[in-house]
């Protein structure tokens, strides 16, 4: 599955021209503008599950930093201050990494 087989590329060429500068990245209007925060928890899940690259059911720190790379690959990775601070906001329960679970709650909050 291809992330654009639930995503537009419009909306994704839009929300990755909007966090091109450093430090431009902010999670909510990024799943906004991509339409993200629109789709369905099982669209959100399959989303969560291109996002896990190495398929172990969390988005930990090194995935989070290549994360606008999920929607295209010559996206910039997040510095960082933004994958922290990324991480920090979907880290609900502390253990450093992201769950399917958080990762819908983010994309809803």
């Amino acid at each position: 599955m291809s992330i654009t087989d639930i995503l537009s590329a419009k909306d994704i060429d839009a929300a990755l021209t909007s966090v091109q500068a450093a430090n431009s990245f902010e999670h909510k209007s990024f799943f906004k503008k991509v339409g993200l925060s629109g789709k369905s928890a099982d669209q959100v899940k399959k989303v969560f599950e291109i996002l896990d690259r190495d398929c172990s059911g969390y988005i930990e720190e090194d995935e989070l930093a290549l994360f606008l790379q999920n929607f295209k690959p010559d996206a910039r990775a997040l510095n960082d201050a933004e994958t922290k601070a990324f991480l920090k906001a979907g880290d609900s329960d502390g253990d450093g990494k992201i769950g399917v679970d958080e990762f819908q709650a983010l994309v809803k909050a």
